[in-house]
């Protein structure tokens, strides 16, 4: 969704990145501040050059309204142009930039005679009349051409810079929106890929279960088959949320454990906590079953004695604590860490963000393996986002 909307907003940009409100909008307000302050300055000069001489200096207030009037859909023009040239190549870029720059400054005074002679005023239609006839031998209209594109030059400078600003902001906020949304989409395909990793080895481990029952006890088989069908049924609707309920987590495992003592009744035993023991509290869907899984897996291999698998939950002041005790044989080394613990400790990496930890190892004839993560009170919003995205991908 996220991606989609940033995707849309950039289909709609106007130049540089900025949209046509966004464009419009900066460029006018800036624009307006330009007349206001030649406005004031123009006035305030003309007023005390009123008390020496007659001779007007300044034009008014309603011909430099007028002036800058004319000018703004020039500016429009070269703004859009310079956002549409850029800054690279700068050998190309910097002499058009400049006669975007000067092109605009020069045509300043230009359009101050057109606002004098629209307002109909006799003493500057006659000078631009002669300016207009001889603008390079008339030195009083010469310096005045001059003035005024000294004047507006470094004005269409600030504006620019205020624009090209504006739109380089823009196109940073769009690519952190745009990173953003790659992450996100990014870390909701890792969790899927190790969800699917899960969900395979669970499955192939319980059907090599059932199997050992079919010859020798085909009720009891069928009774697994039962089981293994709520057992699948969790499976797929915890492997479609990124997080559940712990009560739900301990079912699963529960379920897990009953098959596996079903195959293993005279050497497996197991203790879970009671329900009253359970917080109300949510955890990563699928995340204890990797670790019961090596539990029995590991804890029966390499001898035929009995095997104790204990979990046991414990939360003090907001931090969770779930540990998977199981007896190993006594002379049994600590091997490499197989696809279970490597796929809980990714998707406690990319949920938590260093928040949560996985502490694994044996000593003696014990194996523990301890994850601690923050509290989690109410359902995450991920969560929700999540039933949002595949309603919409539906």
């Amino acid at each position: 969704m996220m991606a989609m909307e940033t995707t849309d907003s950039s289909s709609r940009r106007f130049a540089g990145g900025l949209s046509l409100r966004q464009f419009l909008g900066i460029t006018c307000l800036f624009w307006v501040y330009v007349a206001l302050s030649n406005i004031l300055y123009a006035y305030s000069m003309r007023t005390g050059m009123a008390r020496m001489t007659n001779f007007s200096l300044f034009a008014s207030w309603d011909a430099r309204l007028l002036q800058h009037a004319i000018l703004l859909p020039i500016l429009l023009v070269s703004f859009w142009a310079s956002l549409r040239i850029q800054w690279r190549p700068l050998l190309v870029a910097v002499p058009l930039q400049l006669i975007l720059g000067t092109v605009f400054a020069a045509i300043a005074y230009p359009a101050m005679l057109i606002a004098q002679i629209t307002l109909g005023m006799e003493d500057w239609h006659e000078m631009a009349v002669k300016h207009s006839a001889q603008p390079l031998l008339d030195p009083y209209s010469l310096s005045l051409w001059v003035a005024s594109f000294v004047s507006f030059l470094p004005t269409y400078g600030f504006g620019l810079a205020l624009v090209t600003g504006l739109a380089l902001y823009t196109r940073f906020r769009n690519s952190e929106l745009r990173l953003a949304a790659l992450q996100h989409e990014w870390s909701a395909a890792r969790l899927a890929a190790l969800r699917m990793q899960l969900s395979p080895h669970t499955l192939f481990n319980l059907l090599h279960t059932i199997r050992g029952h079919i010859e020798w006890d085909p009720k009891g088989a069928q009774s697994m088959v039962v089981q293994l069908a709520d057992l699948l049924r969790r499976l797929l609707n915890a492997g479609e949320r990124d997080f559940s309920k712990l009560s739900d987590e301990l079912q699963f495992v529960r379920l897990y454990l009953e098959l596996q003592q079903r195959r293993f009744a005279d050497r497996l035993t197991v203790a879970l906590p009671s329900p009253a023991d359970i917080p109300s509290v949510w955890v990563p869907s699928l995340i204890l079953q990797p670790l019961v899984e090596n539990a029995v897996v590991h804890g029966l291999g390499g001898h035929q004695g009995p095997v104790t698998v204990r979990v046991t939950v414990r939360m003090v002041h907001d931090v969770l604590t779930l540990t998977v005790l199981n007896t190993i044989a006594p002379d049994k080394s600590n091997g490499e860490e197989g696809i279970g613990l490597y796929n809980v400790r990714e998707r406690l990496a990319v949920q938590f963000e260093g928040r949560a930890t996985l502490k694994a190892g044996g000593a003696g004839a014990l194996w523990s393996s301890e994850i601690t993560l923050p509290a989690i009170h109410n359902s995450p919003v991920g969560e929700a986002r999540h039933h949002s995205g595949s309603l919409v991908n539906a």
